[in-house]
């Protein structure tokens, strides 16, 4: 599959990447690290990168502005992905060719060529397994690229202390701190918070409502946000703030983002929350995974199919 990828990177002259709405450091590295690569090698082609512009991560990339008619003539290849609803883009639907890379459990099969590795850490892992393809054709893995596809990893793996870190997880991030530049400098940028962020953490500790059966759940309401002046897509940052609680289980942040729409940010040691995701209309990893409620009612019925399977 990474050969038939690399060739169709061959053939096409313009390449679109997309990845996932509201974006983490491994949707960011590994759409800037693949589009690195491909610009690094392949100078003549056009390649963009296409989505939201996330504020926090924009010292790893800025986004391209892309007119509609490019789509058509275009590769797209979509990048950390698992299911269609979350590509930060509906226009990839006019390319002729869309080609899939992803690491989550295959919820919705999709693309032209479909490469999914749940094995894989990161998709920014899997770059640099694609990378190697690039290798054999002569090509050479710059310090921009290096830095972006450790990023990646480093966000996706929690600083290499989640379960999905593997010895292939280890093996890539050597080979990428051998490049020249700053891992000190890129965790300062990642890992600074504001001081609003860090009241709302406060605030969050305080109100950990933990229940018997080792559920933990935190309510963010949209006026609450709006309190300590800190985004829906921030409160992100805090999601693992009590991962280390004695007794805890699994957690869930229900985030309000407006009177339609409850993001649901759902975490576990153990017990495996994707397929409960799943029927909330989200997905992602066994212990790592997201959703969304429409009210505070539909919230409740979630926390109890929560609370029966951490019983």
């Amino acid at each position: 599959m990474k050969e038939l990828i690399f060739e169709s990177i061959k053939k096409w002259d313009s390449i679109i990447i997309l990845r996932h709405v509201r974006p983490d450091p491994d949707a960011y590295g590994s759409q800037a690290g693949l589009k690195e690569l491909i610009k690094e090698h392949f100078p003549h082609k056009s390649v963009f990168m296409v989505g939201e512009q996330e504020e926090s991560l924009s010292f790893l990339a800025e986004m391209d502005q892309v007119e509609d008619e490019v789509f058509s003539k275009s590769l797209v290849i979509i990048c950390d992905t698992a299911n269609r609803e979350r590509i930060d883009d509906e226009r990839y639907k006019n390319s002729e060719f869309i080609i899939k890379i992803d690491h989550h459990p295959e919820v919705d099969v999709y693309g032209n060529l479909s490469w999914v590795d749940e094995k894989a850490s990161s998709t920014s892992e899997m770059i640099c397994e694609l990378y190697k393809e690039f290798e054999k054709d002569g090509a050479i893995l710059t310090n921009k690229a290096a830095k972006l596809l450790y990023a990646g990893i480093v966000g996706d793996t929690g600083r290499f202390r989640f379960s999905n870190t593997s010895e292939r997880t280890f093996y890539w991030a050597g080979k990428l701190i051998e490049k020249d530049f700053s891992s000190l400098e890129l965790y300062d940028k990642m890992y600074e918070t504001s001081l609003s962020l860090l009241r709302l953490e406060g605030y969050v500790l305080s109100n950990l409502d933990l229940r018997p059966s080792g559920v933990g759940v935190v309510y963010l309401t949209k006026e609450k946000l709006e309190e300590f002046g800190v985004t829906a897509n921030e409160s992100a940052a805090i999601v693992n703030s009590f991962s280390s609680l004695k007794g805890i289980k699994a957690w869930v942040f229900f985030v309000e983002e407006d009177e339609k729409i409850i993001r649901v940010r759902l975490r576990s040691k153990g017990p495996e929350i994707h397929h409960l995701a799943s029927r909330f209309n989200g997905g992602g990893h066994p212990l790592a995974s997201g959703a969304q409620v429409s009210s505070w009612d539909e919230a409740e019925v979630l926390i109890e199919e929560l609370d029966n399977i951490c019983s």
